[in-house]
């Protein structure tokens, strides 16, 4: 059965509970899912349906109980580690980098890691510089690991049961405001496997690719081009590595101008690494241009003024095509529509 109006939260909760009463070794572990907030209310019932022994807290000791998902994974279990901020996964790069993505290569194939691994990205309520960042793009340059970054609620579920279900570890990306996202989400379980993007709005004169909530800003972005005549195609690549480049490049064969927007810096990002691909799959075949958009080079900042300043939005992004597509700058802003108003967070969580 299809809902219609199911929360990103809830599609993470109902496919953890779901993937949980399925298979008895996935087990759920990590800062405060068993705190009454429940991660923002992504884990929110599990201990009372599932019991603390696979349901439970931990220290506040990254690198250590990194440790202990890879050893649970090795040793059959199904893991999944809430990290809650992507930006103290660097506490435990050494695990995930050094052990977790290489122990299949090493033990010649004799061993199967199946983790994921969940963490936040984003602007939030002034956190600033140490609990805003997106570094999944240092993931993507690993080998053996999985990157996905879902923007909707179809999504959230169907691509956290594929990464249950992965023998390899999975990194499991999630903005901080797509959780108020809403949208249709079938009851049942349900794959949204690696390595196919997802085209969310068609067009034909700049294709705009869209990471996580910079998907969202895409499509608004799409709507105030419209007031300009012009037709945007944007495109949601849903999982970041594998990376689907055949639906990018397709969309750029069509149109000619690739503008990709990422909740990261643009240097060595993984908007860098879409250019790239898309730039050798199409380089002698025809003229086209390419274009990134990111965070400011400066550190994330805390205060909302300038948030505005330092993240693209659908006005800066809209502005940026309508520049591409001229051939130089416009000094066009499109005037801010109501209807298409950023949803704000409601943390602290």
């Amino acid at each position: 059965m299809n809902r219609n109006n199911v929360s990103y939260v809830d599609a993470i909760s109902e496919a953890t509970a779901q993937e949980m009463a399925y298979d008895p070794s996935v087990i759920v572990f990590g800062l405060d899912v068993d705190d009454h907030k429940a991660i923002q209310g992504t884990t929110k019932g599990l201990l009372a349906k599932f019991g603390p022994d696979r349901v439970f807290g931990t220290p506040l000791s990254e690198d250590a109980m990194t440790g202990a998902a890879i050893g649970m994974a090795m040793c059959g279990l199904r893991p999944i580690h809430v990290h809650i901020r992507m930006d103290f996964m660097m506490l435990a790069m050494n695990q995930l980098v050094n052990i977790a993505a290489k122990a299949h290569y090493m033990y010649g194939g004799q061993i199967r890691l199946p983790m994921v691994v969940r963490s936040m990205i984003g602007k939030s309520w002034g956190q600033g510089a140490q609990h805003s960042q997106g570094l999944y793009s240092f993931f993507m340059h690993v080998p053996g690991l999985k990157v996905v970054a879902p923007t909707t609620p179809f999504d959230a579920k169907g691509c956290l049961i594929s990464a249950i279900r992965d023998n390899n570890p999975v990194i499991y990306v999630e903005h901080r405001i797509l959780h108020f996202q809403k949208g249709p989400v079938p009851e049942e379980l349900y794959e949204v496997g690696p390595g196919k993007a997802r085209i969310t709005a068609a067009g034909s004169d700049i294709t705009l690719v869209g990471i996580s909530h910079m998907q969202i800003e895409c499509l608004r972005a799409k709507h105030y081009l419209q007031e300009k005549g012009i037709n945007a195609e944007v495109i949601d690549p849903i999982w970041l590595s594998p990376l689907d480049v055949d639906t990018i490049a397709a969309s750029v064969r069509k149109t000619g101008h690739l503008l990709v927007v990422d909740n990261d810096w643009p240097t060595c990002g993984a908007s860098a690494e879409i250019m790239a691909a898309v730039t050798e799959r199409l380089q002698g075949e025809m003229r086209f241009t390419v274009h990134r958009m990111g965070f400011a080079n400066t550190s994330c900042p805390p205060t909302p003024s300038l948030e505005y300043l330092f993240y693209p939005n659908g006005r800066t992004v809209a502005a940026k095509a309508f520049d591409i597509l001229k051939g130089s700058a416009q000094n066009w802003l499109p005037n801010e529509r109501p209807d298409l108003k950023e949803i704000e967070f409601r943390g602290p969580f």
